[in-house]
């Protein structure tokens, strides 16, 4: 009769012990966490809030700079909460679904931002090199196309990977070295072959970053074409002036996050948690500096942000 009343187990949560070798610093380190999660949110969150109360600001770059800062606070939402109940209350344990719902989400927006970055370089392209054409090759609705594009990729290509991860049998050790679900850090804990997850990842960076970046670096070689051919040098500090906002951006986003990839497959020698402080490097401060970086240059954007903040 026994036999009738068995029900099969639940899988075993995984988890996530924070940053280790540091749990003893988890109240401290979760002071800065917490400071530059609000810092992301009170930033991004004005800034889509002008952008959509001012109408002179619904243009194509604003439009862009609205879906960097989904972005941005989809990125460090989909870790920050978790990784300060791990410091705060020492809630470490999360569910298979939970863990690979968690990575889903957090690899689609960077996906989503880089596929972002790229339009904001042919923006910057089309508004140097052919500044006469820009408002008809470059219209709101071709914006949001261009984005909603960006969101079938990022869906497209990320998909497979949990699918892939929930095939895999997972040993009896469950312990994830990090803040968050990263998807080798999953594939890691498999007791099968793991040599698909391993070639699909590599796969996802070749056709998110390497080729993310080849176009952003294209533009940038026109751009810069384009600028030495004109003669004022004026002109040349001007049309570099237009860029350095997302040079800015490109680099605090890309760099950290390349290492990161690269640690996490080819470091061994490499402390852990100078790993994982590097992995929530990007998923943390370039969130934050990005609205201060375009409030900072953009003097349209600063004008109305002002206009709301320094009300009586």
């Amino acid at each position: 009769m026994a036999a009738f009343n068995l029900t099969p187990s639940e899988p075993s949560p995984f988890i996530l012990i924070g940053i280790p070798g540091l749990e003893a610093a988890h109240i401290w380190i979760s002071i800065p966490f917490a400071t530059f999660y609000i810092i992301n949110l009170l930033g991004n969150v004005m800034v889509l809030f002008v952008v959509s109360k001012e109408q002179t600001l619904h243009k194509p770059m604003h439009l862009l700079l609205c879906m960097l800062a989904l972005t941005d606070i989809g990125m460090s939402t989909s870790v920050v909460p978790k990784a300060l109940c791990i410091f705060w209350f020492n809630l470490t344990s999360i569910t298979v679904g939970g863990c690979l719902t968690q990575m889903f989400f957090l690899h689609v927006v960077f996906a989503m931002q880089s596929a972002v970055l790229v339009t904001m370089a042919f923006d910057r392209y089309v508004a140097i090199c052919n500044p006469l054409r820009y408002n008809t090759i470059l219209t709101n609705s071709r914006i949001a196309k261009l984005g909603l594009v960006g969101l079938i990729r990022a869906v497209l290509v990320v998909l497979p990977m949990p699918v892939l991860l929930s095939r895999l049998s997972f040993c009896a050790n469950h312990i994830i070295p990090q803040t968050h679900c990263e998807h080798m850090a999953v594939a890691k804990m498999s007791c099968g072959d793991i040599t698909v997850n391993r070639m699909y990842g590599l796969v996802i960076a070749i056709v998110v970053n390497v080729s993310d970046l080849t176009l952003i670096a294209l533009s940038y070689v026109l751009i810069i074409r384009a600028i030495l051919r004109i003669s004022f040098k004026k002109a040349h500090q001007k049309g570099l002036n237009t860029c350095t906002s997302h040079i800015c951006v490109m680099l605090m986003s890309y760099t950290p996050s390349v290492f990161s990839y690269l640690t996490q497959r080819f470091g061994q020698g490499i402390a852990s948690h100078v790993h994982v402080t590097v992995a929530n490097f990007y998923l943390l401060v370039p969130p934050m500096l990005n609205p201060i970086i375009y409030g900072v240059k953009s003097k349209e954007l600063r004008e109305k942000v002002g206009k709301y903040t320094c009300r009586r």
